[in-house]
Formats: C-alpha cells, structure tokens, sequence
C-alpha cells in the first residue's frame, strides 16, 4: 500500500449528493449513528475514556489551521471523531459523575432532536419557524404558569398576542439573566419630556437627566458570574455589580441589603435590580426571596430571581415552598438543559407582565417587523435554534408528576449523602444540601475535634493542610476516571471564615446510586491513605497532635 490518504472529489455533484442522499448502512457514520440511537448510555461508556490526558497532548490533533484544499469522506471525519473527539470527551451521563450540573439525558432527547436538526427552524422569525413559534411561546406559557401560576384566561389572553411576550428563549442562563437585567435598565431609565430614554439616548445621559451618579445591581456574594458579565455589557460596569453578605447557610442577609440599598440611595446611585437566587451555584441555596421581593418593592427596583438551577424545584409538592416569593419577582430565569433534562443550550427569562419585553423591542423591515408573532424582537440572540421543541417534549413525555419524582429523589439522595458524610471518619460536612448540592471536605474525626480547640494561627495551619489533601484527593480521583466530584472555595462561617477548599457534589442524575455515592466516599478516603500524600498527612496530624496536646496539658 502506497500510504497515501484517500479524498473525496469536489464538485457540485458531491455537493449535492452530501446534502441528500445519506450514509450508506455499513458506512462507519451510520453505525455510529445505530450504536448512539440502540443504547445511548453504554456507546457512552464504550467510548469515553475520562481519565486525564493533557491538554497539550490534545492539541497535537488539533494543530493545523488552514481548511482542507480537498474534501475528505464523511466516514474518514468520523472515525477522526471517535479517537480524537470522542474518547477524550467527558462522560457527563455517568452516574458517577456528580461534580456539575449536567446529568444523564432521557433516551427521547436524541432521537428528537435529529428532527430539530433536520428541520433547522431559526426562531428569529415566523417565516424561517412556521409552528415552532406558537409552540415556542407556548412553552414559555407553560413554565410562567409554573411559576406565576395564573389563571387559564389570561394565559388565553396574552400567550400568543403579537405585540407581547411572556418571555424570551435563550441559549441559557447569561443570556436570561443579562435580558433581565437589560429590561431592568431600560425600564429604570424611560423616556420622559425631551429625554427619549436610555435605548436611545445610552447610559450618561440617562444618569444625568434622572439626576443620578451611576446605577447598581445588588446580588449574594454567592451570585452567579454571569451577572458581572451583564453589568460590564449594560455599561454600569462590574464594580457596580454589588456583592452583599450572606448568612450561615450562604444565604443572602435582608438586613445587609437593605443598608446597601440605604447607602446607595444616599450616593444617588439608582438601584436598578435586586437579584435573589434559587440554588446557588456553589451551594444550592435559595435566598428569603419574599423579604427580597419586599426589599425591591420599597427601593423601586426590578426584583429578578435567577433560579436557572433551583426552578424546577416548584413540580415538587413538597419542596416548592423553599422557593416562596418567587411568584412576586418581574423576571425569573430557568435554564431547561439542567433540571428540565434537555441536552445544552435551552434556557429562558420570564417576565410577570407581557408588557416588560417592549422596552427591549428592535425590529426590522426585513425580517421582524411590528404586530409579527415571532419572538425574535425582543430576544438578545438572532437566529436561534428550535429548543422549545426539545423543552416542549420534555414537559409532555415527563409531565409534572414526572419532574417532581426527579426534584424529590435528587433531594432526598442528597440528604442521604449528607448523612454518609456525617457518619465517615474521615470527612467534613461543610453545607448542609436545601435541595440537591452539597459540599464537604476531608477532615478526619481527630481533626474536627483539635479544630474546635484550636487558637486562630493554630487552626490556619490545619485548614491550610486540609486545603492541600482536598485539593489532592479530588484531582487523584479526576484522573482515574471512575468518578467525578468538582472542587471550590468557601468560607464557612464555622471555620471563622477560612477560605476551605472543599469537595462540590450535584445529585440531579437519577441514575446515581447511594451505593455510587459510598464508593465515591470510600475511593476519596482511600486516595487520602496513599503514599504520594504521606508528607502532608504527616504535617497534619503533627498540627492536631500538637492542639490536642496542649489541650490535654492545660486540662492537668
């Protein structure tokens, strides 16, 4: 054989012929297509490797920039794929991977959306979409009822009335809560005499004709990073994107907010949004959202609810109370592709009332022009793909009783897992899971204990030894690849505010078992016990050694 790679031919007939006659069904594509289509979950498993490779090793397949002068056949690409792709992807269904917010997908998804792809809708405008825009407004009827819960009439009323919006599709939770925020500003700022309002006119002149000196957005200190992101867009810039303290269980403080509102007001700083969150990123935790809705009421500011993680929660019977007040916020964001169980890039922002989207409109002749039914005016996005289909499926096949089984089971593992954590010697509750994320660490009993008695340089000692184990621990287990827990930083008001990296675990994926969850913790302890870590494991139990000690000596 002479070594040579095979290419296609370029011409119009090949053209052509990839645009309408598919794979032949032995060709490498169209079995990888029937082993994807027959188990989804185990061609998963079959062909992601997740133990760690380095990055630079990866980019030895990726290194060449220019196009290639000649085609080359779609079997060729997909094989190319599989090794080089594929097998260094992450194997995010897996039930033991429990670090982050992606989960296992129902085995419907896949093939619906080959025909969402096959149909290639852009929702920008009725003339490229046809019925996915009334389905797509009806989705968003169908999660605004779910959290604003009004009456059927008026959901008959203002669904689908062309000249407004019960909210927006987006590509996930930056881009909902950006639009919220977007909305908030320019509600903040309308016009009024010879002012044509801040859409028109920009930020300072807004600032200088409302007499203010800037314009801030108030939020947990465990606020998303995607509100910075949107402060920096909105032109009030990040430093105006204020962080405010929270209580012990990571939750917002009303009584600090409302200070900081106080303050600014004698600043003459507008206070555009007050952001509460249902399930924070880190933690999981949902503000006192109806003290927050309250506390925008009285400074006049759009009350915004990121609950992009936390949302769902409200199927579940039982556990929807933890979102109360919800129901008061202007705008709520929901992402679909977390605990609505459709594949990335699903998400949205709705608004209490349908008039809200008009201070973001934009339209053009060409393409959405007034009194169109089409969402694609008051959307930030331009061409978007037909999502709503994949959400709409999901809330019909699942339905309500279905979400709550997920929301309720994902709860109660993570309450079981907590008690997993409290049981075993060798690690630390650090917060207590409120719906289904929680964080630990490594710590052993005897640490715990030298803890509680130590002075404050004592303790940094310890921590900072603790810090490095976890650290240790979770990467080791990374890269044998048999499961997955993420890591962060906290400050955890019982360790006087040290920042403790600790373990971050996410237990939305049904298909994740107590007893994943206890080899989890077994292969963790395990890790801890290895030779490579002796030296710091020494260095810690010399500092608890040296705490209980004293203690004892002090005692006699």
């Amino acid at each position: 054989m002479s070594g040579q790679r095979k290419t296609a031919q370029a011409s119009l007939e090949a053209m052509y012929r990839i645009f309408t006659i598919p794979e032949a069904p032995d060709s490498t594509l169209s079995r990888l297509d029937q082993d994807i289509s027959r188990n989804l979950t185990g061609f998963l498993q079959d062909h992601i490797v997740a133990l760690e490779r380095e990055m630079g090793e990866m980019e030895k397949d990726f290194q060449d920039p220019r196009v290639p002068e000649k085609p080359i056949f779609v079997s060729e690409q997909a094989q190319f794929l599989l090794d080089k792709l594929v097998s260094q992807s992450v194997h995010t269904a897996s039930p033991s991977f429990v670090g982050h917010m992606t989960s296992a997908l129902p085995y419907f998804m896949l093939p619906l959306s080959k025909i969402m792809i096959a149909l290639n809708q852009n929702l920008v405008k009725t003339e490229t979409s046809k019925a996915f825009t009334p389905l797509e407004r009806q989705v968003l009827g169908m999660l605004h009822h779910l959290v604003y819960g009004c009456e059927d009439a008026w959901y008959r009323q203002w669904m689908h009335d062309p000249h407004h919006a019960l909210g927006a599709m987006c590509s996930g939770g930056t881009i909902a809560n950006l639009t919220a925020l977007w909305v908030a500003r320019n509600q903040a700022f309308p016009p009024e005499g010879g002012f044509r309002g801040v859409h028109r006119e920009g930020l300072f002149r807004a600032l200088r004709f409302y007499g203010h000196e800037g314009a801030a957005v108030l939020v947990s200190s465990r606020g998303h990073y995607s509100l910075t992101k949107a402060a920096d867009v909105l032109g009030i810039g990040r430093d105006n994107l204020i962080p405010v303290a929270t209580d012990a269980d990571n939750r917002i403080d009303p009584d600090a907010l409302r200070d900081r509102c106080l303050e600014l007001q004698r600043q003459k700083i507008k206070v555009l949004s007050i952001v509460g969150i249902a399930g924070t990123t880190e933690t999981g935790h949902v503000d006192p959202l109806e003290t927050l809705a309250d506390i925008a009421q009285e400074f006049r500011a759009h009350f915004h609810v990121d609950a992009a993680w936390g949302g769902p929660t409200l199927f579940s019977r039982q556990h929807r109370h933890r979102l109360k007040g919800i129901e008061k916020a202007d705008s709520v964001t929901i992402d679909a592709h977390k605990q609505l169980y459709t594949p990335q890039g699903a998400g949205m922002v709705l608004f209490r009332n349908p008039a809200s989207v008009s201070v973001i409109e934009h339209h053009a002749q060409y393409i959405i022009r007034k009194g169109s039914k089409d969402l694609g005016s008051t959307t930030l996005e331009g061409s978007r793909p037909g999502m709503a289909m994949l959400i709409h499926s999901g809330l019909r096949i699942i339905g309500r009783e279905g979400y709550e089984i997920l929301i309720d089971q994902g709860i109660e593992k993570a309450q079981s897992f907590a008690a997993m954590i409290r049981e075993h010697e060798d690690f630390e509750l650090i917060t207590e899971p409120e719906l289904n994320i929680l964080t630990y660490r490594y710590s052993p009993a005897r640490t715990q204990a030298a803890l509680e008695q130590a002075d404050e340089a004592a303790a940094e000692r310890i921590n900072a030894s603790l810090n490095r184990i976890t650290r240790f621990i979770q990467k080791t287990q990374r890269e044998r690849g048999k499961s997955f827990v993420s890591r962060t930083q906290l400050e955890p008001a019982q360790h006087n505010h040290y920042p403790c990296v600790v373990f971050r675990v996410v237990l939305a994926n049904p298909l994740t078992t107590h007893d994943i969850l206890s080899d989890m913790l077994e292969e963790q302890s395990g890790i801890a016990r290895e030779e490579r870590i002796a030296g710091e494991r020494r260095a810690l139990e010399s500092a608890v050694a040296s705490v209980l000690e004293g203690t004892e000596q002090a005692a006699q």
